[in-house]
């Protein structure tokens, strides 16, 4: 089947153009359809972003970066984002190859379809006034050839009734006058052959030179449009395309780092972090209830109440933990002796490790310097020497400074390796003699506390923690130690002990000690991990029983655990 429209539809001209108004119609709507595609794109995009943004982490911080599930879920909001990129590309790329492309085409399209339907209409005007005038030679002729006919009828009837002179005359003016018409008529016979030759001639050139030209023009256009759209759609599916192999890596790498979470890892990390070095409690010691009086009525009465109004205001830790209140701690010593002792070893091992890393980067500056002093002497005129010597004698006072740094840090490290292996010794002795030894009533456990690491609890007031934070909150415990020492009598001594250990007591109710230093018992350990001693009659607190040797007073030690009989 043909597909000329020149010939096929020659007389369709209202339908093509209608037909190409809709098509161009449906060009600006798919336009349309695209760039609200984009618009989806681009809001997509800021969604994703904006959610990435939200459960990213606000800085990096070294305890969350140490579990591995941590890791995961940040490179997946880092390939999230990734994704958010892309599809920012694809809107962007479907506005500037096919939204631009397509509104651009569109307006020259219309201008070219008006063209063609301009030529098409003055084309069928020109036929149409080329009918009209061969309609008008017609009529005319017609005319003119009855006009003849009918004075030919009159000249031929003034002939036969020709009798008289005067009757003559009218018969030869008839004559004249039928002439005249046969003359008009044969003139307007020739308009009109001429007129009716024009016609053909143009009503041929038409139908099968005009019409079939503009009319190809027309379908050239439509095919055009049409192959547009084909290309627009392809740029589509093809923008999506280019997109879907980053697409599928981000998903790669999600997956990846999903399978990177190692739970042993992290669990192992929680112990790394958080390892104190001290040794769990040890056996809490019997008390006999059952052994002999051994003070008077008076004062055991008075003992009585004490201890009495000491075990309603004792807890089980020494400092009870509120949740309004903060403490703020001074600054930590230097050493890190504030800290458990694994958490710092920890410490001064990666204060060390940057230092070392801090001094290599020094001494790569001093070589540097010294290598551009050294060419600056052999040719000054690319410099001036002594210019350097201010940042040469910077570079060696921090070198210097660093290297003093990292001695103290590393005797420090020594030494608390040193009391980790202590402790780690005696640990092992005393668990030994533990378990060697029955436990009977009213005995002492002296060994318990004899072979106690001063990392055998942890503190519960809070202290032993990373010295990189200021500020740590804690329960107030003010209204106990007011109970506890306020308004009260000094409790009577019940041994002595030695400090094994140095220790701050940098919050409230504590006491600090040199290590080696003799304190006055007033009060054992209650299972808490804390011993109340105090020194010259006046400074009185709670110190880590790990950190202390304890010597109890045989006498004391049978009036202490009669006093507990309430």
């Amino acid at each position: 089947m043909s597909c000329n429209w020149g010939t096929e539809l020659w007389d369709q001209f209202d339908n093509l153009e209608k037909h190409t108004s809709w098509g161009i119609d449906f060009l600006e709507r798919y336009t349309k359809f695209v760039k609200e595609r984009a618009d989806i794109e681009l809001s997509y995009a800021k969604q994703i972003r904006s959610l990435s943004k939200k459960y990213h982490p606000k800085r990096n911080r070294e305890d969350e970066s140490r579990y591995t599930w941590f890791v995961a879920f940040a490179a997946t909001l880092q390939q999230l984002n990734e994704l958010a990129i892309q599809r920012e590309d694809l809107a962007e790329n479907l506005n500037a190859q096919i939204v631009c492309e397509l509104t651009r085409y569109t307006q020259e399209l219309k201008a070219e379809r008006k063209s063609h339907f301009q030529d098409g209409r003055r084309a069928q005007q020109h036929i149409e006034s080329s009918w009209k005038q061969l309609e008008s030679s017609k009529r005319r002729f017609e005319r003119d050839c009855k006009e003849a006919e009918r004075a030919q009828h009159v000249s031929d009837k003034i002939d036969l009734d020709n009798k008289t002179d005067g009757e003559k005359r009218c018969s030869l003016k008839a004559r004249q006058t039928a002439q005249q018409k046969q003359q008009a008529a044969e003139e307007s016979r020739k308009d009109y052959v001429t007129s009716l030759n024009q016609f053909n001639q143009d009503q041929h050139q038409h139908y099968h030179t005009l019409v079939p030209v503009i009319y190809q023009r027309i379908q050239d256009m439509e095919e055009r449009r049409i192959e547009r759209i084909g290309e627009a759609m392809r740029s589509l599916a093809e923008a999506e395309r280019k997109v879907l192999p980053v697409v599928s890596r981000c998903l790669d790498a999600m997956m990846e780092a999903a399978e990177s979470i190692q739970p042993r890892k992290d669990t192992r990390q929680v112990v790394e972090v958080h390892k104190s070095g001290f040794d769990p409690p040890g056996d809490v010691e019997f008390e006999d209830y059952s052994a002999t009086m051994r003070r008077s009525i008076s004062e055991s009465s008075y003992l009585d109440n004490r201890t009495e109004e000491r075990r309603q205001s004792r807890k089980l830790w020494p400092f009870i933990r509120k949740t309004k209140l903060s403490l703020k701690l001074g600054s930590s010593p230097a050493d890190c002796s504030h800290l458990p002792p694994e958490q710092r070893r920890k410490k001064l091992q990666g204060r060390i490790n940057n230092m070392n890393q801090e001094i290599q980067r020094e001494r790569e500056q001093r070589d540097a310097l010294l290598k551009m002093r050294e060419v600056y002497e052999r040719s000054p005129q690319m410099g001036d020497a002594s210019s350097l010597e201010p940042r040469l004698d910077e570079v060696k006072q921090n070198l210097h400074r660093l290297e003093e740094e990292l001695r103290r840090n590393q005797v420090w490290l020594s030494e608390a390796d040193s009391r980790l292996s202590d402790h780690s010794t005696r640990r092992q002795s005393g668990g030994c003699g533990l378990n060697s030894q029955a436990t009977t009533p009213g005995s002492t456990s002296l060994k318990q506390l004899d072979n106690r690491s001063p990392a055998s609890r942890e503190s519960p007031d809070g202290s032993y923690t990373e010295d990189h934070s200021a500020e740590l909150h804690f329960k107030s415990r003010s209204s106990e130690f007011d109970d506890d020492f306020d308004d009260e009598e000094p409790l009577p001594s019940i041994g002595t002990c030695k400090s094994l250990y140095p220790f701050q007591g940098q919050n409230e109710g504590t006491l600090s000690m040199l290590e080696g230093e003799l304190l006055s018992v007033v009060e054992e350990d209650k299972g808490d991990g804390w011993t109340r001693v105090r020194r010259n009659l006046e400074e009185e607190g709670y110190v880590p029983t790990s950190y202390i040797k304890v010597f109890l007073d045989s006498s004391a030690k049978g009036f202490v655990q009669n006093s507990r009989l309430v």
